[in-house]
């Protein structure tokens, strides 16, 4: 959760009464959020003899934990706004995006190379706004949060303000080699390229991390005014050249963004916050943004409109006993506009107002009318009928087979289940026919794009990423995959496996083989003949191509639930991993394998 660090003098005076500590703290969790702190509570522990901690400003302050979905909520401005309009005493303001009177809005032109890094943007300005030292620290710290919240450490998008009086427009995005973009940054007064800015700014502790975002493009983002003078480098740093200051009356706005939702969220949420100190207030100048096949009017400040069930907010809450007017008074407390539909009073029509970003669902307008209506008002029922925990059946087996291998001397690992296509499929020489990994549509990075159908690339990574310690290396692992499966709801089906490998300057196969029997006694199947009918295991010789010469199946005779008759399956394979497998994954030593499906002995 982010934490908010606020003036107390001015929150209290924003909001119209002294409250004693523990009068706020009630306040904050009966809003839906959380008093971490008073400071000024240190200043009375100092003079009884305590030590003050460090970093506290002179001003007291309250550090409030903000719930990481309420963007709204991410600075002193939003945080009283909010608890005025929960406690009644105003009305939940209405935004507005007006163009300017008098000649044509701003316009950001968007070249077509700028779809190679950061293919989106949207701007806004603030037009007569009156900053003073305590708000102009609002809203580079808001911008901050944004940044490293809903803006995933500016990867998904990130802000630029400018002092518009100091640069011209129309403005262009546009995507340039790094030698050929030259400006002073924020705070010096080196001029430099792209290339220069790189070194320059890898040390800093602050913007040094955000540098591999775009490091190795070969062309750059950047926003240029009428007069081709740079106003930023996107996601890195603004130009000194358009610094806002405590003087500044009109600030342009601009977000760039691999992410078009994000950014307009987080323009949504800056401009509304602090279009407050605007000499018209809750009013937003917009600016059209103009790509080579349409163009755009941003910020859209238009209100969102949705309907949910009454019926389901009490099934949910059991507020049975409100009326459809109350809930809608509650939901009024949460800065949402709500009405009772006259043509169906069992459902309530909403308007949510562009803050309010994380309202997507009907489960979200339920929660809002829980925290308006007193978590601890709701009303207290024991369940309709008694239950004892207990572990599913396949992970009880699941801690059984990891004591049995922790027991045989191999160290458990625990990988992750997105894995690239080539590490699925090319990387053990597998091809992919489209009918077993389940893709994921839009995939954040080549690392992540498929959800595995086998352990071994998790462990082969866990392996290369340990050549450094001492042979053997010895790892299992128990978990599950996914295979597609048109049978079944979701169009996919997840299998608890087991994988242990063993690397060494000799492989080891009789290490595996052993461990596969093993594991197999203690999962009560013996090793049978593969021609009789008896149930047990048994192994046949195969031809992987993941494996090299010595491989084999792992067949199992079982009596199917389903049906109480016997079947044999294969449920796994084991045997020395082929050369090319260990060269994709940069591995110097031979590894022996098994793999095999949990779940046929439950």
């Amino acid at each position: 959760m982010p934490t908010v660090n606020v003036d107390k003098e001015d929150l209290l005076t924003a909001l119209g009464k002294r409250y004693t500590t523990e009068e706020f703290d009630e306040l904050c969790f009966q809003f839906g959020v959380e008093l971490e702190e008073d400071t000024s509570q240190q200043e009375i522990a100092e003079k009884q003899g305590a030590k003050i901690l460090d970093g506290i400003s002179d001003r007291p302050l309250y550090k409030i934990d903000i719930p990481a979905n309420r963007y709204d909520l991410l600075c002193a401005e939003g945080i009283s706004r909010g608890l005025l309009v929960f406690q009644g005493k105003i009305k939940a303001p209405l935004y507005k995006a007006v163009p300017p009177k008098n000649g044509p809005m701003h316009e950001i032109r968007v070249h077509p190379e700028t779809a190679k890094i950061r293919p989106y943007v949207v701007g806004a300005i603030l037009r007569n706004i009156h900053f003073t030292q305590a708000r102009y620290d609002s809203f580079i710290d808001l911008q901050d949060k944004l940044h490293n919240n809903i803006c995933r450490k500016r990867t998904l998008a990130s802000m630029g303000t400018h002092d518009l009086d100091t640069i011209q427009g129309p403005f262009t995005y546009e995507a340039l080699p790094p030698k050929d973009i030259q400006f002073v940054p924020l705070n010096q007064t080196e001029r430099m390229n792209g290339n220069r800015l790189m070194e320059f700014y890898t040390p800093d502790r602050h913007l040094g991390k955000f540098l591999h975002i775009i490091r190795d493009s070969p062309v750059y983002p950047v926003i240029f005014d009428a007069n081709h003078t740079v106003c930023s480098l996107p996601p890195i740093i603004n130009s000194e050249h358009s610094k806002i200051k405590l003087t500044t009356k009109n600030v342009f706005i601009e977000i760039t963004a691999t992410d078009k939702t994000k950014a307009s969220i987080a323009l949504n949420t800056l401009v509304c916050m602090f279009s407050e100190y605007c000499e018209d207030k809750f009013t937003v100048e917009p600016v059209k943004v103009v790509y080579p096949d349409h163009e755009e009017i941003t910020p859209d400040l238009e209100s969102r409109e949705m309907s949910t069930s009454v019926e389901y907010i009490k099934s949910c809450t059991g507020l049975n006993h409100l009326s459809p007017t109350e809930i809608t008074q509650l939901l009024i407390k949460m800065a949402l506009e709500a009405s009772v539909n006259e043509s169906n009073p069992d459902e309530i029509s909403l308007r949510i107002p562009p803050t309010r970003a994380d309202v997507l669902h009907s489960c979200d307008v339920m929660e809002d009318v829980a925290i308006a209506y007193g978590y601890d008002n709701l009303p207290r029922r024991l369940p309709a009928v008694s239950t004892f925990g207990a572990p599913f059946p396949i992970n009880k087996l699941s801690d059984a087979i990891r004591l049995e291998l922790a027991l045989s001397g191999f160290t458990e690992v625990m990988t992750l289940t997105l894995c690239s296509h080539d590490e699925n499929f090319a990387f053990l020489r597998k091809k992919d026919d489209g009918k077993t990994a389940v893709k994921l549509a839009n995939p954040k990075t080549i690392e992540y794009q498929v959800i595995r159908t086998s352990l071994l690339p998790g462990i082969l990574k866990t392996i290369e990423s340990n050549l450094k310690h001492s042979l053997p290396i010895k790892v299992f692992e128990v978990s599950d995959v996914v295979f597609k499966d048109d049978s079944m709801d979701r169009l996919s089906r997840n299998e608890r496996h087991v994988a242990a490998a063993y690397a060494d300057t000799d492989a080891g196969f009789d290490i595996i083989h052993g461990l596969l029997h093993r594991s197999m006694t203690m999962l009560h199947a013996r090793l049978v003949d593969a021609k009789s009918n008896e149930l047990g295991y048994f192994v046949t010789q195969a031809d992987h191509p993941t494996f090299f010469c010595q491989s084999g199946d792992i067949h199992l005779r079982y009596v199917d639930p389903a049906t109480q008759k016997p079947v044999t399956k294969v449920i796994g394979a084991f045997g020395w991993l082929h050369p090319e497998v260990l060269q994709s994954f940069d591995i110097p030593y031979p590894i022996s394998y098994m793999e095999f499906n949990l779940e046929p002995f439950l």
